[in-house]
């Protein structure tokens, strides 16, 4: 009999490793399925590979190490369906193969697996590809005309565009308000199509209605839960408002009455949060269980913190999208966020100061 020691409180759950992330990827099919409405058979072959890939490298590595098979836990099919979210349709296969070698053995493996990680794999592999290939890792695609869902294969149907947050990013203040064409010809999209996906960007993030419904589920089931989120989008709207290229106070206070003024002071920060990761990043990656902090008020900071720093590096960096970085950054500081907001235990005391 092996008997085991750890500190209270002691709870028992029903929920398992497994059980979590068979929820998650329950939680991931309403964007998989989008994912192929919107770019096709490739769009699906790459989530498969990466998933396959995954899971590979998993047992591959687990079985040199010399440790228990961990396949059936599900968290390489998750971490697999996360990093191909991540990437452009028309991404060469074999850089997803090197995404998931270096997100399931550099990332999770090395350091002791599920559990041991201190950054999602996922995202540090997405960094990764974009230092090793920024060509390929910055080639966006959006669907043009008749769509075939066999086409896409060989990218058809795909055409070269700039992601929602690059045109935003050139643009103006006047330009964003009045959506007109930018410098390379190129329109802003709708509010609807942007919530639909009908746009330029990852295999994962486009479809927004997709992900709040995955995001939903989540929420539903106490998967995740809310602080984490909505301290990241809360914080992250503030300083679009506050600080972005229309702002919305100063617009709202020369015309309180007009619906054009609330318009155009909406328009920014809507936009801001329909377009590249945001809803992606804040429900399925900043909430993962390892890597953020595990008491309320961490949590609170650490989405706070995702939001300071995305809204930073959007509108201050250059690059047009800060989420990835963001998250990895605060990944790094959640075990001193949950240093200084862990409570007391009932019945302890602190330690004396020598």
């Amino acid at each position: 009999m092996k008997l085991e020691v750890s500190n209270s409180p002691h709870i028992r759950d029903r929920a398992t490793t497994a059980s979590i992330m068979r929820d998650v990827l329950l939680a991931l099919c309403p964007a998989v399925i989008a994912s192929g409405i919107i770019f096709g058979l490739r769009a699906v072959l790459m989530i498969l590979v990466s998933v396959l890939s995954c899971m590979i490298f998993e047992y591959l590595a687990r079985k040199i190490m010399k440790r228990e098979n961990t396949l059936f836990d599900l968290s390489a099919v998750v971490t697999g369906v996360l990093l191909a979210f991540n990437l452009p349709p028309t991404l060469p296969v074999y850089m997803v193969v090197i995404g998931a070698f270096f997100a399931i053995v550099i990332v999770k493996q090395m350091f002791g697996g599920i559990g041991n990680n201190f950054v999602n794999p996922a995202l540090t592999s997405r960094i990764f590809l974009v230092i090793a290939f920024p060509k390929a890792m910055t080639l966006w695609s959006a669907r043009e005309g008749a769509f075939s869902f066999l086409k896409s294969l060989s990218g058809a149907d795909l055409v070269s565009s700039a992601t929602p947050l690059a045109a935003l990013r050139n643009a103006s203040a006047d330009l964003v308000s009045s959506a007109t064409p930018l410098q390379d010809n190129y329109t802003l999209p709708s509010l609807l199509k942007l919530f639909l996906g009908d746009k330029a960007g990852s295999i994962g993030e486009v479809c927004i209605l997709a992900l709040l419904i995955g995001a939903a589920y989540l929420l539903a089931r106490k998967v995740i839960a809310p602080w984490i989120p909505l301290a990241y989008l809360g914080s992250f709207t503030l300083m679009v408002m506050l600080f972005g290229n229309t702002s919305f106070f100063e617009t709202i206070i020369e015309d309180p009455l007009s619906v054009s003024a609330w318009e155009t002071a909406l328009f920014e920060p809507t936009y801001m949060l329909l377009s590249g990761g945001l809803i992606l990043g804040a429900f399925f990656m900043a909430t993962d269980y390892v890597t953020s902090p595990i008491t309320r008020r961490g949590k609170i900071i650490f989405g706070i913190g995702c939001g300071l720093l995305t809204f930073l590096i959007r509108y201050y960096g250059n690059i047009a999208e800060g989420v990835s970085f963001s998250i990895i950054l605060m990944n790094i500081l959640a075990p001193n966020i949950d240093r200084l907001t862990m409570r007391k235990p009932f019945g302890g005391r602190k330690h004396e100061q020598v």
